[in-house]
């Protein structure tokens, strides 16, 4: 073990109620990792509560914990996925307008993609299905709040917005399903501004499994960010998830 570091997830970060956003969560853990990391997230990942970041070589994971709860582990894995051509800006502003959010939202208040959060707050990714195509798109213009001193947005914001179309790319809701294990991998860091493309498909399913690749687009149509997730559907009994929508 080596020594370790605390972070904390605002409350502005929610996914659920209560709860970090998991692509966030994914991201912020990733940032600490010197290698690339697929993270499993394991419990709901409480607000504004010191989180310990402890590295486990023994098991070659990072460990995030609450108290002495491990709530979320990446171990290293650098992805590799074809990303589909992407749409056009229009073609994605087409997209949102038909956003399932709209009409129903279990987490309206989600960071990333709940229809309920302000400008300058929430990111408000919102996608929607493209005509002709086995695609979600949503348009994405990053608040300066996300970016740094660069004016460059940071790397776990770009995670962020890698997780929300995945989930409406597998069914969306009232399908209530958890992100289970997410991967992501950032080329090139987009600026604040920019107006930028987010997409997501369906690579797999298996039984209660559905796996979603995700990607985001710069202002010039470049591929700059691209992500794994792994989505579990929750069973007809079980309550909310750590990520569940």
């Amino acid at each position: 073990m080596t020594a370790s570091r605390l972070i904390v997830i605002g409350h502005r970060f929610c996914g659920p109620p209560g709860t970090g956003n998991g692509g966030y969560v994914c991201g912020m853990l990733a940032g600490m990792s010197a290698t690339p990391l697929e993270v499993k997230l394991l419990k709901p990942v409480p607000l504004d509560r010191p989180l310990e970041v402890r590295e486990d070589r023994e098991q070659d994971q990072l460990l995030l914990l609450h108290g002495d709860e491990p709530v979320a582990a990446g171990r290293p894995k650098a992805i590799e996925l074809a990303v589909p051509g992407p749409p056009t800006y229009a073609e994605a502003l087409a997209a949102a307008r038909d956003y399932p959010g709209f009409h129903g939202h279990p987490f309206a208040r989600c960071f990333v993609c709940g229809p309920e959060r302000e400008r300058g707050d929430g990111m408000r990714v919102f996608a929607g299905a493209v005509a002709g195509r086995d695609l979600w798109a949503a348009p994405w213009l990053p608040d300066a709040s996300l970016a740094g001193a660069d004016g460059k947005v940071a790397p776990e914001f770009i995670w962020a917005a890698l997780d929300c179309p995945g989930y409406f790319a597998i069914g969306g809701y009232p399908r209530m399903a958890l992100l289970g294990q997410f991967a992501a991998r950032i080329d090139r860091r987009v600026h604040a501004g920019e107006a930028c493309v987010v997409i997501g498909w369906v690579t797999g399913r298996d039984g209660r499994k559905s796996y979603a690749g995700t990607a985001v687009f710069d202002g010039s149509g470049e591929l700059c960010a691209r992500a794994l997730a792994t989505w579990v559907d929750l069973r007809p009994a079980a309550g909310p998830g750590v990520e569940s929508r």
